[in-house]
């Protein structure tokens, strides 16, 4: 089994707070992550797909084709973007690393058609990140845009 990956960046800000509680319990919880207007990251997104190599191609998937879809149905959405307000999936969302990675999973998996999706790797910072295999996740949505 070979596992190939595709990495891909985006710029976009967000906040972080749960409008059930107030204030100061968001502060407590999110730090300077609550500040009202939101703040940014510039994210990385590594996509590994596993498979076999296509014998006829020697590819597990094309590259460009991964690229492809990660740009026509994440990129396009996400980058520069304030994740609270622009982005309709995750409205309702608190758009946590790890909220945002299940999500873009469940974008992804169904365009990879060669090999199998495997891993998503989100980093917020080049020393925060989160891996994700495609486990079950629940994701609470609120009804109040955040």
């Amino acid at each position: 089994m070979l596992f190939i990956t595709k990495s891909v960046e985006f710029s976009a800000s967000h906040r972080l707070y749960n409008p059930e509680w107030d204030f100061q319990k968001n502060q407590e919880v999110y730090d300077k992550c609550n500040n009202p207007n939101g703040h940014g990251h510039n994210y990385v997104l590594e996509v590994t797909v596993k498979g076999k190599p296509n014998p006829d191609t020697g590819y597990v998937i094309d590259l460009k084709k991964l690229k492809d879809i990660l740009v026509k149905k994440v990129l396009i959405h996400l980058d520069h973007k304030h994740l609270n307000v622009d982005v309709d999936f995750l409205k309702g969302v608190i758009p946590t690393v790890e909220n945002i990675s299940v999500l873009i999973w469940d974008i992804v998996k169904p365009h990879i058609t060669d090999g199998e999706l495997y891993k998503l790797k989100l980093y917020e910072t080049p020393n925060s990140w989160v891996e994700y295999y495609g486990e079950p996740v629940e994701i609470k949505r609120f009804g109040n845009e955040q």
